[in-house]
């Protein structure tokens, strides 16, 4: 699709543009649209850059004046590729990626186009974290923005829970507060809702005192994991807040603490992430530890290091879904593990069981936020490399789904999903709050220039 840019325009926009301004034909262009999943190849017709909140209010009333199709990047890292638009305009974050801390306060600013890592790295040498998600490379702002869970999320509650207040740039040029004394409604909006009501410019956080967490990465043969899982299934069911992690079906990786015989193998796994020391992890989780694993990886280490120990690599074909589940009986264990010998092995995908509770549960039932309350989610995370293993990966994913349904809750967190459709964004709110959300994107986005997201229809 080629797009005319009207010359004009780009020549104004150009003259106060701080950051920098790429064209198809520019050097840069290429590497600059590259995202996370490489299923995704679309040619915006014009790469805004942004340096500062000036930039971004430049940006958006360029793209809404020339009628241009507005994609907003951050970390580029959604399945779906709402990063980035075919002959539209991409508002990129990336440049944007500052952090200041208040270690007396406990909070930490952060630029809309800032990863977990910048985040991590900021907070750490002052002993203070907050919920992130559970690679390093994961953009906060779109993460934050529809809920977000990650290790310590049982501990500390989910992203937008400790989110304390935020900046964005609205569909008519204007820059907003929002806190729960400033734009309330718009607020509560933000913690869920996604990047439906403007391009997030800043966020403010909560942080949490967490000197180090302990990494346990425990493995064994496949045919194990019918014993094993329904222990660590119980064993969830009363550990601490302290206690996150899941349990995953994985190829194993040529490193030293895998058996030589389970190397490039279908592989099940067990990783628990506990919020402090190691001698304190071991004691706790000393029932996973008496189950005959095969491999094993202990670790004390600072958070940040945990993060980047984590990454997924880039480049890769993804597809990932979810179900999150009411209850996780001996039925649905079973078909769980049965449906993991059909995920792409060897690959990089996953076949993940997450625990929910601790403070994710008890966390601000108000929010639009309709996963909350389920105990346990299933996330198939498909990464391949081979384009003819598409429609394999795709038909795993769906096929667990479907072997789960009997189970499901109806909700599901939306920053784990693809395009599967309007009832499934809807269940991801909650039919009430879904109403709510499209009359607050009604206020701040009446033509829906912000729709390249899991998007909420104005009404």
């Amino acid at each position: 699709m080629t797009t005319h840019l009207d010359n004009a325009a780009l020549k104004e926009l150009r003259r106060h543009f701080s950051g920098e301004i790429l064209l198809p034909e520019d050097a840069g262009y290429d590497e600059a649209r590259k995202l996370f999943n490489a299923m995704i190849d679309r040619h915006p017709a014009i790469m805004a850059q942004c340096a500062n909140v000036e930039d971004v209010v430049s940006a958006v009333n360029f793209g809404r004046q020339l009628g241009l199709e507005i994609a907003v990047r951050g970390g580029g890292h959604g399945v779906a590729g709402k990063a980035l638009t075919e002959g539209g305009l991409v508002i990129d974050l990336r440049r944007m990626n500052g952090v200041t801390v208040d270690p007396g306060g406990r909070t930490a600013t952060v630029g809309g186009g800032a990863t977990m890592s910048h985040l991590d790295r900021a907070t750490q040498p002052h002993d203070l974290a907050t919920t992130g998600g559970r690679v390093s490379t994961t953009g906060v702002g779109g993460y934050t923005l529809g809920g977000g869970d990650g290790w310590l999320a049982r501990k500390f509650g989910l992203a937008c829970d400790n989110l304390l207040a935020a900046e964005l740039v609205t569909a008519d040029g204007s820059l907003v507060h929002a806190s729960e004394r400033e734009n309330p409604e718009l607020f509560w909006a933000l913690h869920g809702g996604g990047g439906n009501f403007g391009v997030a410019t800043s966020f403010t956080f909560r942080l949490h005192e967490l000197p180090q967490v302990t990494a346990l990465l425990l493995l064994w043969s496949p045919e194990k994991a019918p014993v094993v899982l329904p222990a660590y299934r119980d064993f969830l069911d009363s550990a601490p807040d302290e206690v996150g992690g899941g349990a995953l079906y994985v190829t194993a990786p040529p490193e030293a603490f895998v058996p030589e015989y389970l190397v490039d193998k279908l592989t099940f796994a067990v990783l628990a992430v506990y919020a402090g020391p190691e001698a304190e992890a071991r004691e706790v989780v000393a029932p996973l530890l008496s189950l005959g694993h095969e491999g094993e990886l202990i670790a004390e280490m600072p958070y940040a290091d945990l993060q980047c120990m984590l990454d997924d690599p880039p480049g890769y074909r993804n597809y990932w879904s979810a179900e999150y589940l009411k209850s996780f009986p001996d039925e649905a264990l079973t078909l769980f593990c049965e449906r993991a010998g059909d995920m792409i092995v060897p690959s990089h995908s996953q076949h993940v069981l997450i625990p929910q509770g601790g403070a994710v549960a008890r966390g601000p039932a108000d929010f639009p936020i309709s996963w909350r309350h389920a105990p346990w989610a299933v996330h198939p995370f498909g990464m391949w490399e081979n384009p003819d293993d598409d429609e394999r990966g795709r038909e795993w994913t769906r096929r667990l789904r479907q072997d789960l349904s009997p189970w499901a809750s109806g909700n599901v967190y939306l920053n784990f999903i693809g395009d599967e459709g309007r009832e499934r964004i809807i269940a991801g709110f909650g039919e009430t709050n879904y109403a709510r959300l499209s009359r607050i994107k009604a206020q701040y986005d009446p033509q829906n220039l912000f729709h390249l997201n899991q998007n909420i229809a104005p009404t």
